[in-house]
């Protein structure tokens, strides 16, 4: 069966492929080899640089942009040329030393310092830096300005909905009325938080042999300081060197990243549950488009499908995102191949991520709230204002304030305006307090709700 969209055996690859293309030139195949080669030639020319290494003279300008031309061109028939070595060696890094000295093989300055190239490395020194790199460029080009479209989004709604009043819900039943707005500045005020935290997190990186003491740097040129070099080399990479290693960089870093992902997709979710059951509701209609049908058997049905296809995918994003935070930072000793096959699945993790942020923004731009049924809701429950007079009531010191109004509204149901108006007509309190009561209604009662919308 020939590979496509409809034989892929995910779905990032087949159904969403569309949606997740943006990551591929991070976390595909081809991509991470390109990482590996771009460090492999990185590291050759550092030695090159390095005057003490007097076995490997400073390249020619043609040279450089030889090198730099490979990784700045390097193609699918290339990664095909590394893979068919592969096949051979049945080592992936060793892979690219071997395709590098075939490439290179015509140019003499190269062909005399040919076993420079890897030098002194272990395939992890290579891995590590190429799954920082790739994971930063991920995080800065693509991830995290689809976090601020989303963040966007919802700082236009709160904006546009600071003033529309709605019933709040605790604990599933009726509670002081809050706005539409105000409810979406509290996801931004979590978002604005939770990007701070992806956004802050320094990818490390190592450069120091099979188990980090730089064993045969030091045989080989130990009049070289080679930990000042290995962290200049990380760090012109635009990584943070970590000095203390085993044969791994032992990914916390990237722990830690990935929790963060996770967080601010749980607060996703969070919403995605939110606006699933105000649309159940009636306080949000969505948008419909031509065409298009809801349900298989039902003609009526407008479905909050891009609310519950986030969902799903935000789940399925944070299983892999949480196991590989908690199963990255554990190795065997100094070296364990566990991590090896785990980390292939980063871009696995991050496309969910990304297939779920898509269907959240799409769903939020179908939403229009509804006025009619916000207004409707709020004057059926007239019994959420026995919280401002029983507070009003604490503070003109009547004796058992909260135990008037428990008596009067707690699981009663049916209080209306006029009931409440009555009751709040015999208490002893100044006029101008039982003046305020009477003029206050559920829609008018929402403290600083519309300013505290207006001004995330």
């Amino acid at each position: 069966m020939a590979l496509s969209s409809l034989t892929a055996l995910s779905p990032l690859d087949g159904r969403y492929s569309s949606k997740v293309e943006s990551l591929r030139q991070y976390f595909s195949e081809l991509a991470l080899i390109r990482y590996r080669v771009l460090i492999e030639i990185e590291w050759l020319q550092a030695l090159a640089a390095e005057p003490v290494l007097v076995e490997v003279p400073e390249f020619s300008a043609a040279t450089v942009k030889e090198l730099d031309a490979i990784v700045t061109g390097f193609s699918e028939p290339d990664g095909a040329a590394v893979k068919t070595i592969e096949a051979r060696t049945n080592h992936d890094v060793k892979a690219i030393e071997y395709f590098l000295k075939e490439r290179l093989a015509g140019n003499a300055e190269i062909a005399k310092v040919a076993e420079f190239i890897h030098f002194a490395c272990t395939s992890e020194d290579v891995n590590n830096l190429c799954h920082a790199l790739m994971l930063k460029a991920a995080r800065d080009d693509v991830m995290l300005p689809a976090l601020d479209r989303i963040i966007w989004r919802l700082t236009a709604m709160a904006h546009e909905l600071a003033d529309a009043a709605m019933l709040a819900h605790t604990h599933g039943q009726p509670a002081s009325p809050t706005t539409l707005g105000k409810e979406m500045a509290n996801v931004v005020a979590r978002l604005k938080r939770a990007r701070q935290r992806i956004a802050g997190i320094k990818l490390l990186g190592k450069i120091n042999g099979a188990v980090g003491n730089y064993n045969a740097h030091m045989v080989a040129y130990p009049e070289i300081d080679w930990e000042k070099f290995a962290r200049s080399f990380v760090e012109n990479l635009g990584l943070e060197f970590n000095p203390y290693t085993i044969q791994i960089e032992p990914h916390d870093a990237i722990a830690e990243l990935f929790d963060a992902y996770a967080r601010a997709n749980t607060i996703m979710l969070d919403l995605d549950r939110d606006i699933w059951g105000y649309i159940s509701l009636g306080y949000f209609t969505q948008k419909t488009k031509a065409g298009e049908v809801g349900s298989s058997t039902m003609p009526h049905k407008v479905n909050p499908i891009d609310f519950e296809n986030s969902e799903g995918n935000f789940g399925i994003a944070n299983a892999l995102l949480r196991h590989m935070s908690e199963k990255l930072p554990v190795s065997r000793w100094q070296r364990d191949l566990t991590d090896s096959t785990v980390l292939r699945n980063m871009g696995t993790a991050l496309g969910y991520t990304l297939l779920a942020y898509d269907s959240l923004l799409k769903g939020l731009g179908k939403l229009e709230a509804n006025y009619t049924m916000l207004s409707s809701d709020l004057d059926a429950n007239w019994d959420v204002l026995a919280e401002p007079v029983q507070t009003v009531l604490r503070r003109y010191g009547v004796s058992g304030a909260y135990e008037l109004l428990k008596d009067l509204t707690r699981g009663k149901g049916g209080i209306t305006r006029e009931s409440l108006h009555e009751f709040i007509k015999t208490l002893t309190i100044p006029d101008s307090a039982k003046n305020s009561l009477l003029e206050l209604r559920p829609a008018t009662y929402v403290g600083k709700a519309i300013e505290l919308a207006k001004k995330i």
